[in-house]
């Protein structure tokens, strides 16, 4: 099925203009998350302990926090998820609990939630618990599987294709990640082993398009070899952008479905989903195909001045 029949849209013309959002969306996320809010690590990674709760009658989170704030938890906030009025709250205890408390902290809560709800007014549906070490842990293997694959992503695609196809994908998959990451700094969600789950699917979503459009660049290198190389590429990304437009609205009708009809517990999956898909797409034609003609000019020009030399 075809979309886009005979397009001749010079998206290489377009590069520079490319380049400068990327690096404004790219600079906006980290300004946020080493200057403003930081990245809202989850009990993953910032250990402590999670609760969420539901009450059958309405409750407003100061109720809860009245309930709760003589249990010797230490710092802990409270958060309602879904709608505007739902009786369902989450309650981080970012701290160890004390050790003079011998109870786990869940039990802790469900006993005074009862003693200020009633034991049938209130269920608890998810505990987590997660030590300081642990996360940590968590922390270093999450960022290794992320730096791991983009290296063996990086040594496939040079042996494969070649460097600059392989240096040019590496720099789009980066680019996606920034970008990901920095919109959850931005809008505070939280950053937990899920994001980090699509975050690598993300990195292989992204790196699928930019290969089929990387393979029909290496097509018609040979059959249009006297072209100029970026009207190659720009001929190239024409003739995939029908697959490329297809495949990422049918993936993004899903991922839409998932984050508005999925529940609280996938949400931030699917919102990392949703950035990335739309981002991988756009840097599989306005970062990784520009990084091709960058390098082979710089190529070109050391080449040039080694013959000039000679």
């Amino acid at each position: 099925m075809q979309i886009f029949q005979g397009t001749n849209i010079d998206f290489i013309g377009k590069r520079n203009v490319a380049l400068i959002l990327s690096l404004a969306l790219i600079a906006i996320g980290i300004v946020s998350i080493l200057f403003h809010k930081g990245l809202n690590y989850g009990i993953d990674f910032a250990g402590g302990t999670l609760i969420q709760v539901k009450f059958v009658q309405p409750v407003t989170a100061e109720d809860v926090r009245k309930a709760v704030e003589d249990s010797r938890l230490g710092t802990y906030t409270i958060q309602q998820i879904g709608e505007a009025g739902s009786n369902e709250f989450i309650i981080r205890l970012p701290r160890p609990v004390e050790k003079e408390v011998e109870q786990t902290p869940s039990v802790i809560v469900a006993r005074d939630l009862e003693e200020a709800f009633g034991k049938d007014n209130f269920d608890i549906r998810r505990a987590e618990s997660v030590g300081p070490t642990m996360g940590e842990e968590l922390k270093r293997s999450a960022m290794g599987s992320i730096a791991g694959a983009l290296v063996m992503i990086l040594l496939y695609i040079t042996f494969r294709f070649e460097f600059r196809f392989a240096l040019g994908a590496i720099i789009a998959l980066i680019h996606d990640v920034l970008i990901t990451v920095g919109a959850f700094s931005i809008t505070n969600r939280e950053f937990n082993l899920p994001v980090i789950a699509a975050l690598l699917t993300i990195v292989g979503y992204s790196l699928n398009d930019t290969i089929v459009i990387f393979d029909r660049i290496r097509e018609n290198q040979r059959l249009l070899h006297r072209n100029a190389f970026i009207d190659v590429i720009n001929r190239s990304i024409n003739q995939t952008l029908s697959r490329t437009m297809l495949t990422s609205l049918t993936t993004l009708i899903v991922v839409v479905c998932l984050f508005i009809f999925g529940g609280e517990v996938i949400n931030d999956f699917a919102f990392a989903l949703l950035i990335g898909i739309i981002v991988g797409t756009y840097s599989s034609i306005f970062v990784a195909s520009p990084i091709l003609v960058w390098w082979s000019n710089l190529t070109g020009l050391f080449q040039s001045g080694d013959r000039k030399r000679g």
